[in-house]
């Protein structure tokens, strides 16, 4: 979904694998598991906390998606790192509009932040890095049409699921390619991801059939007299349920994006056999179990990166590393949603896996680079 005003932004845990397989594998704590699995377990010899560097979290948590915030909070605190003022990474408070993240992102900065992360929202991370001057905005927006100068987009982006679901897809021989997407801002972004997606493997992405009910959909993808060997399904909504279920009924191989983490797909029938796009689910499923034994609550996407920025900003500033080529490192960072790198232009390449849905299951069968 689009991080933007215009758009729902709540993701709940789809728990994409057997909650008992990762305390099977790493024992009883899923806190003791995530050390593993975060950013500076993997660089030597780092300085202590607090020698170096500062960062502010910037989370909604008043107005409208405060509920978000205080996740977002709780994913920042995991494992007992403090977040109060004057620590490695600080939280404050972006409301919902754009002069309030605006007011807390000029205290964080006389505060002494040397990097923000956040705001959630588009137009908020806009204003923003408008107001900070050359301080690094790490947007978690999935909006990539903002970054640029200081803003760098966190958010897991409609072009990373698309590259990674239809690059696998072509490896399997599914190289004619349908897009069925709703007549929304949302679905024009994710109909022109899948043909640059398809462009870079060579695969055959047909224009998309842009509708929001399941009616014609099977003559209107075979319009011209064959049906696509694979048709993206990336937007959860709407009349999602119903054309997956015809596309189902006509053999056609279903691929989605990371939207569907927001559902559990092996409840949905049609789904079955399916693929889709997904953060990395073993790293993930370590952080869902560590957040709930922390907070009792369920992990979302937004969670993860909310845990993924605020490990990478306490890395950077131990390293003294808090701007922009900070952020630009060759080797990139390695977080619970998977690895990632950040490019020059503001755009975050980002590898993802890819699940398949199976009978009471969904397993990994696929992984991009980042």
């Amino acid at each position: 979904m689009l991080v933007s005003e215009r758009q729902s932004i709540v993701i709940p845990s789809a728990r994409l694998g057997r909650r008992g397989f990762l305390k099977g594998l790493c024992g009883t704590s899923a806190l003791s598991v995530l050390g593993g699995c975060g950013t500076l377990s993997s660089e030597p010899s780092l300085p202590p906390v607090g020698t170096v560097g500062q960062a502010a979290f910037l989370a909604p948590l008043s107005g409208p998606q405060s509920a978000v915030g205080q996740m977002m909070r709780a994913a920042a605190s995991l494992g007992g790192n403090d977040i109060g003022p004057g620590a490695e990474v600080a939280v404050y408070d972006s409301g919902g509009t754009e002069e309030e993240a605006v007011t807390a992102a000029r205290a964080a900065v006389a505060g002494g932040a040397r990097m923000l992360l956040g705001p959630l929202l588009s137009g908020q991370s806009r204003a923003v890095a408008a107001a900070v001057g050359r301080v690094p905005v790490v947007a978690l927006t999935n909006d990539s049409s903002v970054a640029g100068g200081n803003l760098f987009v966190f958010g897991i982006t409609p072009l990373q699921s698309a590259r990674a679901v239809i690059g696998f897809a072509a490896t399997r021989g599914k190289r004619r390619i349908g897009v069925v997407v709703p007549s929304t801002e949302f679905g024009q972004l994710q109909s022109t991801a899948a043909a640059t997606a398809g462009a870079a493997v060579g695969a055959t992405v047909l224009a998309p059939v842009v509708t929001d009910t399941s009616a014609d959909l099977i003559s209107r993808l075979g319009h011209d007299g064959a049906l696509p060997n694979a048709v993206y399904l990336p937007i959860v909504g709407g009349a999602f349920t119903e054309q997956a279920a015809v596309l189902k009924a006509a053999g056609v191989q279903i691929l989605g994006s990371d939207q569907w983490s927001s559902i559990i797909p092996y409840r949905t029938p049609a789904l079955l056999d399916a693929w889709f796009a997904a953060p990395d689910p073993i790293r993930y499923e370590a952080f869902a179990l560590a957040f709930e034994e922390q907070s009792g609550g369920e992990a979302g996407v937004l969670a993860g990166l909310a845990f993924d920025a605020v490990e990478m900003a306490r890395l950077l500033g131990r390293l003294g590393q808090q701007d922009r080529e900070g952020l630009l490192r060759d080797g990139g960072f390695d977080g619970v949603l998977g690895p990632y790198r950040f490019t020059d232009a503001g755009q975050c390449d980002r590898a993802l896996a890819v699940l398949g849905v199976q009978q009471g299951a969904t397993v990994l069968i696929g992984a991009t680079g980042g």
